[in-house]
């Protein structure tokens, strides 16, 4: 299954973007919690606990400079997937960003799951254009 964000806008240079969500500790607030059980942020990774679904983990699989961050499940997680922020120079202090979702899950739930993975990664998108890269 692919889902792909809407593209969204964010009022930075993408240098600056880039180097701040490259540290995972930073994406923190850009992540809702009001569906998490627990969450724990690292430099290279971090560590979701979802109700009714278990504990995922996310780690940076490959960071393109000012281009690309690819993050991936760990090796401990039920599921399998990579999540791809991509962002383009479009001018000063305008920045544009896509999230591309691919998920391994079987039928049944790749039905459950593909609207709420749809505003989840359309919310993050959002989310990226309001917070401050310092």
């Amino acid at each position: 299954m692919k889902i792909e964000s809407h593209i969204g806008m964010i009022p930075e240079n993408e240098d600056r973007i880039f180097t701040f969500l490259s540290d995972f500790k930073n994406i923190e607030p850009l992540i809702p919690k009001e569906n998490l059980d627990s969450w724990e942020f690292h430099k290279d990774s971090c560590k979701l606990g979802i109700g009714g679904i278990g504990e995922i983990e996310l780690k940076v699989l490959e960071r393109e400079p000012y281009n690309l961050i690819k993050l991936g499940s760990g090796n401990d997680s039920a599921y399998a997937f990579t999540l791809w922020i991509q962002l383009k120079h479009a001018a000063e202090k305008d920045t544009r960003v896509r999230l591309t979702l691919k998920a391994d899950l079987n039928p049944l739930l790749q039905l459950m799951a593909k609207n709420p993975l749809q505003k989840f990664v359309d919310s993050l998108v959002d989310r990226m254009g309001t917070i401050q890269y310092s």
